[in-house]
């Protein structure tokens, strides 16, 4: 029986290159989107991968995404929370409803998906939940305060689960990613892009694929004595 997974925010970006690697390695998986409509069913028809709509801002949509994924692919083995949404601009200047918004995409969905899995992957005593944080939830951004807050609430929910459910032998990890050459990045200058790059030791940004793979690990057998943990995706960015 090949193993199953959920991936959010699916159809673009790093949740994209997750759901392209987890298909390549032979898992039978289905994704959340919202409005990328087209990317998604391009995606589809590329992974086989199964395209479900929700806004995962809605509790009732969030728990029919996960009916829907456990209807179609018969279990889940795992889950991966990765939908985010970014702001960029002054904290004395962003609005509450801006605030609320990031809050809301980023912490809230994340929560919402995962405690609607989480008794799936109960009644097999199996699994694992992993969360795509980022960098700037561990260390924080200027002109990112909801951004990285967001992002730490996810770290502190994976070692919170982690330690609920490891007892029942469902594992809960998070990558966090540094700068990852995605759509979130088109807002930034070329010259700004170069200074970024140049903060990693590794001398250049990252590829949405391999942050896939260090998912794709955390997910796996091969780490099947990992949780609670927050691998960070970031060429050493400081």
């Amino acid at each position: 029986m090949a193993k199953t997974a959920l991936v959010t925010g699916g159809a673009r970006g790093i949740g994209k290159a997750i759901v392209e690697e987890l298909t390549r390695k032979g898992y039978a998986a289905a994704f959340s989107y919202l409005n990328s409509e087209k990317e998604a069913q391009t995606l589809v028809q590329e992974t086989g991968a199964i395209a479900i709509r929700a806004d995962l801002r809605e509790e009732e949509q969030v728990n029919k995404l996960i009916r829907s994924a456990v209807s179609s692919l018969g279990h889940l083995d795992q889950v991966v929370m990765n939908a985010g949404i970014s702001y960029w601009g002054l904290t004395q200047d962003m609005q509450v409803k801006d605030w609320d918004e990031v809050m809301n995409v980023n912490l809230r969905g994340a929560f919402l998906t995962a405690r609607a899995a989480i008794p799936h992957l109960l009644s097999r005593k199996k699994g694992s939940l992993l969360f795509v944080s980022s960098i700037w939830g561990i260390h924080g951004a200027a002109c990112e305060a909801a951004y990285s807050s967001s992002k730490a609430g996810l770290i502190a929910l994976t070692q919170a689960l982690a330690a609920e459910l490891g007892p029942s032998g469902i594992r809960v990890n998070a990558i966090a990613p540094g700068v990852i050459k995605t759509d979130m990045l088109d807002g930034f200058s070329q010259a700004e892009l170069d200074d970024l790059a140049e903060r990693c030791p590794l001398g250049r940004t990252g590829k949405p694929e391999e942050a896939a793979k260090a998912a794709c690990f955390l997910l796996s057998d091969q780490a099947s004595y990992i949780t609670g943990q927050v691998l960070a995706v970031d060429g050493g960015f400081k």
